[in-house]
């Protein structure tokens, strides 16, 4: 077991973990070869943030792709907090997809399509067709819940 003192610490003290990680973002053992990761504290400007995250989405790594949305969600503009909650909440269902949790994936879905939908206003501002990505997130959850298959096919389109 790992004492307090041996963890992964960052500059400030605080506990990391950085073990490398898989495409899904599944810690890996110490030494193995893992993908580039995304900065746990990643904050890009909002239309950076889209971009980033949408290459991430297309490139099957929807976890890392949460973690870029993340960012803009816990230093964004009150107003706009249920908006990128939401996408990220969408990224960590395709996580869950991925890495073949079903109840997991519906759940966050349906919570990403509810949060965003919630959000609608600002999706616009960002030039995100919130009613498409909602209907999308819906879809899938749905064909999961039944049985589909986990495989996400094409992602969601964030930017238009």
């Amino acid at each position: 077991m790992t004492s307090r003192a041996e963890r992964d610490r960052d500059e400030t003290g605080r506990a990391r973990n950085a073990r490398p990680r898989d495409a899904a973002g599944r810690p890996l053992p110490p030494g193995a070869a893992g993908v580039e990761r995304v900065d746990e504290d990643v904050v890009l400007p909002p239309d950076e943030a889209l971009r980033e995250a949408q290459r991430l989405l297309d490139g099957g790594f929807p976890f890392h792709a949460h973690e870029v949305l993340e960012g803009a969600w816990k230093s964004g503009a009150d107003d706009e907090r249920a908006f990128w909650q939401g996408l990220a909440q969408l990224a960590v269902g395709l996580t869950h997809a991925q890495r073949g949790n079903r109840r997991g994936a519906v759940s966050l879905l349906r919570r990403g399509a509810d949060n965003l939908g919630s959000g609608a206003s600002v999706a616009g501002r960002h030039g995100v067709d919130a009613e498409g990505v909602v209907a999308w997130a819906q879809t899938r959850a749905d064909a999961v819940e039944a049985g589909g298959e986990l495989d996400v096919g094409t992602p969601p389109r964030l930017v238009r």
